[in-house]
């Protein structure tokens, strides 16, 4: 059997092109916001609470759950509230960049090395 796929070029106006730099930043900033929960989560868990340094850990309560991909993906409504600059992009395009920082996630589980970085902003 024999499948066909096409690719499209698309060629964006400058103010499209300004619209998508614009999403991709915020989707940047909400995917470095998710890391930032992981590696807190992960950070309060390192050592023994009688051993750790207040100034340097970071210490979450020991009933605090792992945030999971539901769990970030049901807080973006929220989040969408006390930071209106998230409406601007369209929820799905947000809920993949979470949905790519787990997968990120999910690999390094597996495979034992490469911990999720932050994105850094492009150019």
């Amino acid at each position: 059997m024999l499948t066909l796929t096409y690719r499209y070029r698309i060629y964006p106006s400058a103010a499209q092109e300004h619209q998508f730099i614009e999403w991709m930043e915020i989707c940047r900033g909400a995917y470095n916001y998710a890391l930032r929960e992981i590696k807190d989560w992960c950070d309060s868990r390192k050592c023994l609470v009688d051993r750790c340094s207040l100034e340097k850990e970071y210490i979450l309560p020991s009933d605090l759950k792992f945030p999971s991909v539901v769990q970030q993906l049901n807080n973006l409504p929220k989040a969408k509230k006390e930071f209106p600059r998230l409406s601007e992009v369209p929820s799905q395009v947000l809920q993949q960049a979470i949905k790519q920082l787990h997968q990120g996630w999910d690999f390094f589980q597996s495979r034992g090395f490469g911990f999720p970085r932050y994105a850094l902003r492009a150019g």
